[in-house]
């Protein structure tokens, strides 16, 4: 037996194990779910493989993209329950959108790199979507449930595609773009206005500060989840600090406090930016 053999054999086995959970007299948990009611699981589960990822944790990479999978073929057992497609039909579906969008590899067209070939990805995917009559904007295909920084560098990304961007190798503009958002937000505070237009403006700063991240090379999402990690790590040191004073959090003083957070920098590869304003939080 060859590997493919083995591995396709393997697939049909897990396939067969969701469908006995589905069965009549199969688990009565996986018969309760549905397309809606797994899209927690959808989203858990990608981003517990992201973490393992980060963590270089090759054992639990392997399992979280176990996990993952184990999700397609939820969905697919349900759809087909539902007469609607089944799992050969995604690996179809997957397998010819994979040659159509590669014909650099599959076809003659050639590309001088990864920059062409997304390129011609947009333009086959739009390409797609006019042949379907559905909605070819370049926008289109975005998901509204991405994580906001995530989509906004997303929008960004497909506009820039075709030269709606600032021009590259110098941030300046779109730092100047940044910082003319937060004036706009501050003038809103100052002037005391309403909740609805103080959010329109810290949106558009957010907004503006996914494109310099994107002008820096540097994913938004990654960049702030890097930065929720490095801040949870030295607040558990201030914790640290306050669990073994024996006094409680109400005993310090806002110096006391940011005094136990330049001791976690310092422990932290000496690094000297100040956060004090997530101190003032507590």
């Amino acid at each position: 037996m060859t590997q493919k053999q083995a591995t396709g054999e393997k697939f049909i086995t897990l396939v067969d194990v969701m469908k006995r959970l589905r069965a009549t007299d199969g688990c009565p948990w996986d018969r309760e779910q549905d397309y809606l009611s797994l899209r927690r699981y959808i989203i858990e589960e990608a981003y517990e493989l992201i973490e393992a990822i980060e963590n270089s944790n090759r054992d639990n990479i392997c399992e979280e993209c176990g996990d993952l999978l184990l999700q397609v073929v939820f969905v697919s057992e349900i759809a087909e329950e539902l007469g609607e497609f089944d799992i050969a039909n995604v690996i179809d579906h997957l397998t010819e959108k994979l040659i159509r969008r590669h014909p650099h590899v599959f076809g003659d067209t050639h590309v001088n790199g990864s920059d062409d070939v997304l390129k011609n990805w947009e333009q086959i995917k739009v390409g797609e979507r006019q042949a379907k009559k559905v909605d070819s904007s370049l926008l289109a295909g975005i998901p509204r449930g991405l994580p906001g920084l995530l989509r906004a560098y997303r929008i960004q990304e497909r506009a820039a595609k075709v030269g709606f961007d600032w021009p590259n190798g110098d941030p300046s503009p779109v730092i100047a773009k940044v910082e003319e958002e937060l004036n706009e937000l501050k003038d809103c505070i100052a002037n005391g206005a309403a909740q609805e237009a103080t959010e329109e403006e810290l949106g558009d700063l957010l907004f503006a500060v996914a494109n310099l991240s994107r002008h820096l090379k540097a994913d938004p999402e990654i960049t702030l989840h890097k930065a929720c990690v490095k801040f949870s790590e030295r607040f558990r040191k201030v914790e640290e600090e306050v669990s073994l004073s024996g006094k409680e959090w109400s005993d310090f003083t806002l110096d006391e406090l940011e005094d136990f957070w330049q001791k976690a920098k310092r422990q932290d590869n000496g690094e000297t930016v100040g956060l004090q304003s997530n101190v003032k939080q507590l």
